[in-house]
């Protein structure tokens, strides 16, 4: 008995051993918390980037004027900030307007918008309806010489179930409980070829989808169709609209005028064409392909103390679709990472090391702005060439899965990180913030950091209606925001960053990852991951 409690003494004693390393700063906690919860300002930031920037298409005017505001802004609080070029990024495109109706049988507004980095119609365009799916490459075939000027109906229409599922949720305690669980190995499989691993968990059709999209894109430019319609994707009913943008190739001409509309007015043009009841459509769009080549990352700092020379940093994308105005994606994101910078100044919290914003363009296109920036300060992750500056940035934290509060984070498969977020997140335990997973989250910044061996983790948040309604629609917008949600992101953030950058170590890493060169067909097995 004496030798079991002595082991029991001695383990409860390691583990105490083992929390006390981590130091956590009660009194600046609450100071945090009293900022966060009771001078918030991250609703301002929202408004600004959203209702007067937004939408936030890259190279766009609005991405530019949203970036510009953000500089001032944190000059304005004594944070000094500048555009980063990186590049080319090829266009910009933005639209000025957009009207759909139709007109026979009998009149109705019909809602939808352009996708991105198509034509405008150049005036209004009126015609008759044309059933046209073109989803592989003998649908191509027949139809070759037979679209131009035509109005095009691209698909069937689509049933819409009804749903009893609510549109928004939170996390459930089980569903916290499944994420703590390590995630079911799955063993390699072949290749298209069948010569080896599947490269990141690509589908084996994934390069043949690409080279599709490539011939439907040619297809499109060489048939000059008057306007291609689209009923939307499989989210998408009850007047929302999910779309994100025709193939975007700066070195090809922009694609004809594209629109996805509403399923339930979609539907209702392929029952009437169905039905061989004259149908007429009228399409006003006018789209802009903007000059600036070269795109922008926004870089803001506060300057730490004793270890300077090392950064932590925080960031999230400032780009967005076109749909909406951007709110969920990620304007909340990015306004919960100004607000942490906004704290820490306001509170003038004592930092050892160098606490630095990143708000990344191109995120939607494939994580290009972040990619490019940790290509230029970090390393390159086709060779796994390091630059100076990689052994100096601690980690990096990351917000963009809407605008859910935070209820943990994800290791990215770090175990050494445990204990260190373990200590960090108790003191918001009553905020519902207790879920430390080992598991990998895909699509969005974090990755470009994962990729040549930096701490990146992106937190766990409640999904809302992320995916059910926002997310890539013509709903993301201010409306859909939870503030209080965002006060305690923002709470939770810079409590992070702020022990990140006094903690006496660097933060631990994982092994160094291989290179990942392009594939052997000059794609890029990892160029446009499911993007958040």
């Amino acid at each position: 008995m004496k030798h079991a409690v002595r082991f029991l003494s001695t383990v409860v004693l390691c583990a105490l051993t083992a929390t006390a390393e981590e130091r956590v700063d009660l009194d600046t906690i609450h100071r945090i918390k009293t900022e966060a919860l009771e001078n918030s300002k991250v609703m301002e930031h929202l408004f600004y980037l959203t209702d007067v920037y937004g939408p936030r298409v890259t190279n766009s005017p609005g991405f530019f004027a949203a970036a510009d505001w953000v500089v001032k802004q944190l000059g304005e609080w004594g944070i000094p900030a500048r555009l980063e070029k990186w590049g080319p990024y090829g266009h910009g495109w933005s639209y000025t307007h957009f009207s759909a109706n139709l007109i026979e049988p009998e009149y109705a507004p019909l809602i939808g918008f352009p996708l991105a980095f198509t034509n405008g119609t150049n005036g209004p365009v009126t015609g008759e309806l044309v059933m046209a799916t073109l989803a592989n490459e003998k649908d191509l075939e027949n139809w070759k010489g037979k679209l131009r000027g035509k109005i095009v109906l691209d698909g069937s229409a689509r049933e819409l179930p009804l749903s009893l599922q609510p549109l928004a949720r939170r996390y459930t305690d089980s569903d916290l409980g499944t994420l703590l669980l390590a995630p079911q190995p799955v063993p390699p499989r072949p290749n298209a070829q069948g010569n080896g691993p599947a490269g990141n968990g690509q589908p084996a059709n994934a390069a043949a989808n690409r080279r599709f999209q490539d011939q439907l894109a040619a297809f499109l430019r060489e048939e000059a169709p008057a306007v291609v319609v689209r009923g939307g994707s499989g989210r998408s009913d009850d007047g929302t609209v999910f779309g994100q943008g025709g193939q975007r190739d700066p070195k090809q001409a922009p694609l004809p005028p594209m629109v996805v509309l509403t399923p339930e007015h979609y539907n209702r043009l392929v029952r009437l064409v169905d039905h061989n009841i004259p149908v007429k459509v009228e399409f006003d769009i006018e789209t802009h392909i903007d000059d600036r080549t070269d795109s922008v990352n926004v870089i803001g700092q506060i300057d730490g103390g004793r270890k300077k020379d090392e950064v932590v940093m925080i960031g999230a994308h400032l780009d967005s679709w076109q749909g909406g105005t951007g709110a969920t994606d990620n304007a909340a994101g990015s306004a919960v990472m100004i607000e942490a910078m906004r704290i820490l100044k306001t509170l003038n919290l004592k930092l050892d090391r160098s606490v630095r914003i990143g708000l990344w363009s191109g995120e939607e296109e494939g994580l290009l702005g972040s990619r490019a920036y940790v290509k230029e300060h970090f390393g390159d992750r086709e060779t796994m060439k390091l630059g100076a500056e990689q052994a100096k940035l601690s980690g990096y934290f990351n917000v963009d899965n809407g605008s859910g509060r935070i209820r943990g984070v994800y290791l990215q498969g770090n175990d050494m990180m445990r204990p260190v977020f373990d200590a960090w997140l108790k003191p918001f335990a009553d905020m519902g913030v207790s879920t430390i997973s080992i598991r990998n989250t895909t699509g969005t910044d974090h990755l470009s950091f994962n990729e040549v061996g930096l701490p990146g983790f992106q937190f766990i948040q409640d999904p809302l209606e992320y995916d059910s309604l926002t997310h890539h629609s013509n709903m993301d917008v201010y409306d859909h925001v939870q503030g209080g949600d965002l006060m305690q992101a923002a709470a939770i953030v810079t409590s992070v960053i702020y022990h990140a950058a006094n903690r006496e170590e660097m933060l631990p890493r994982p092994p160094l990852p291989k290179p990942q060169p392009p594939q052997r067909d000059g794609t890029d097995n990892r160029s446009n991951p499911p993007s958040n």
